[in-house]
């Protein structure tokens, strides 16, 4: 990356550009970071409950696998196949 300051900038000018440039930078360092540590949904504790309205609604027990989608309409349209 390169910083271009204009040449009549005075050095308070010159302060301001470069404080809020680092300040951006920063600010998309931590925005990455934070995407990079969000972590993909699970159905950790979640599974019995999805299992139970299986059971109420279809009236059969079922165990729902691990690669399941954890989107509920999407895993509700694949309930047969449990």
């Amino acid at each position: 990356m390169e910083l271009s300051i204009p040449d009549d900038a005075s050095e308070d000018e010159a302060a301001a550009i470069a404080a809020v440039l680092s300040a951006h930078l920063r600010d998309q360092e931590v925005a990455a970071a934070a995407a990079a540590s969000d972590t993909e949904e699970t159905w950790q504790d979640r599974k019995w409950t999805f299992a139970g309205r299986v059971d109420a609604l279809q009236g059969r027990t079922t165990r729902v696998p691990d690669g399941t989608p954890t989107n509920a309409w999407v895993a509700a349209s694949r309930a047969e196949r449990f």
